[in-house]
């Protein structure tokens, strides 16, 4: 019994140290791979198709001014002002989710999105959630909010073998991520919930609706600070997005 429960204390000593290490480590390092990317390459492998991998990392400086304003307002409107959880969203998802008996909404951040993506794999699972909210709190506390948005847009996947903003904007508009427009990021953002389904390069009747909406909420959210900067979302006058 003793030797077990050093085995236990020893792999959840080295689990907390790992994650944590890991975390912060990436709070510096590119990501250059993710779980998702793996997991689409052993997909397109098994599937018979040649695997496809475009990924370009890039650093927030170099990407367009209005693509994180497009992100918040697609993806997570109070990005600026929560600490990685909207529970407001996770109510909501709660009680749709527990009338359908399983995770179909999961009203999450771009921090729990960013976890997810560098960190875990994609399930709709409780256990899956859980380690989301784990690590969500680890960026949250270790990462900047720049950070996190910086890492969220590169590693995020943005078409059939396409993630990050540098290699979509190539592969879907044919130049870089700074030059892209703000009708083009709203796009790119309108895609985000299934990018394999909706396509930037020939969007649909819905992606475009999708755009126009995203594009109406970007006049009414601030201007996303540099980093060091800090800025309250909800007094802060003279920095909205123009």
């Amino acid at each position: 019994m003793r030797i077990l429960l050093k085995i236990i204390r020893w792999a959840i000593g080295f689990f907390f140290g790992s994650t944590i290490l890991a975390v912060i480590i990436y709070r510096y390092m590119p990501v250059y791979v993710t779980p998702l990317m793996v997991i689409r390459s052993i997909e397109h492998i098994s599937d018979g198709k040649s695997v496809i991998w475009h990924h370009h990392w890039i650093p927030l400086e170099e990407m367009s001014r209005h693509l994180p304003v497009a992100a918040m307002a697609g993806e997570d409107l109070k990005y600026l002002s929560h600490h990685g959880f909207n529970f407001e969203s996770i109510k909501g998802a709660i009680k749709k989710n527990a009338a359908k008996g399983k995770i179909q909404r999961g009203g999450s951040t771009i921090s729990q999105q960013t976890a997810k993506n560098v960190f875990l794999w994609p399930s709709r699972t409780w256990v899956r959630k859980g380690f989301e909210a784990y690590f969500t709190v680890l960026i949250e506390l270790f990462w900047s909010k720049q950070r996190i948005m910086e890492v969220y847009l590169n590693s995020i996947e943005m078409g059939d073998g396409i993630y990050g903003v540098d290699a979509v904007a190539e592969y879907h508009f044919g130049k870089k991520a700074i030059d892209l427009t703000r009708s083009e990021c709203a796009l790119i953002v309108a895609t985000l919930p299934n990018p394999r389904l909706y396509n930037s390069m020939i969007p649909s009747a819905y992606t475009r609706r999708q755009q126009r909406k995203i594009e109406r909420e970007m006049k009414f959210i601030p201007s996303f600070p540099k980093e060091g900067e800090a800025i309250d979302p909800h007094t802060a006058k003279g920095t909205y997005y123009k």
